[in-house]
């Protein structure tokens, strides 16, 4: 005769979550695979008690974002579009130019275009700071370097 033992599945708990704060710096590093690497670990994907419903991801600190690289012809025919509000309202921008203009801007809505669309998702793109040079002001967290391989 066989007995089945059934195994609890684990659900982790606001309470047993452990975050910690990790630096990447995104020189050289080409977008959309740094993106979904970050999107990743502000999810928590990779630790072993992640739930999807809860928020077991990490802080991100992203620094260089300004030095960030696409392959292709993106930088002059990728747009990001925006509007307004008003008739007529819609306003466009080349990758390059938003480079120029807020690179931080690049990184954070590449990243949240591979979150959910939820709640959970919103609250998860705030533990994401990102910043255009090489200064950033989290060295009381005492960040650590996370090497991102693409």
């Amino acid at each position: 005769m066989r007995v089945s033992v059934a195994s609890k599945t684990y659900v982790a708990k606001a309470t047993d979550r452990e975050r910690q704060w990790l630096l990447i710096d995104a020189n050289g590093l080409t977008l959309g695979r740094l993106a979904t690497q970050i999107a990743d670990l502000l999810r928590g994907k990779l630790k072993p008690e992640y739930t999807p419903h809860v928020d077991t991801g990490d802080f991100v600190v992203v620094i260089n974002a300004e030095k960030i690289s696409v392959s292709g012809n993106k930088m002059k025919e990728k747009m990001y579009r925006r509007h307004t509000g008003y008739p007529g309202g819609l306003r466009e921008r080349t990758l390059e130019e938003m480079l120029e203009r807020r690179p931080e801007e690049v990184i954070r809505q590449a990243v949240r275009g591979m979150l959910p669309r939820n709640r959970l998702a919103r609250q998860q793109i705030t533990k994401l700071k990102v910043y255009a040079g090489p200064d950033h002001p989290h060295v009381a967290q005492k960040p650590t370097k996370l090497e991102i391989t693409t």
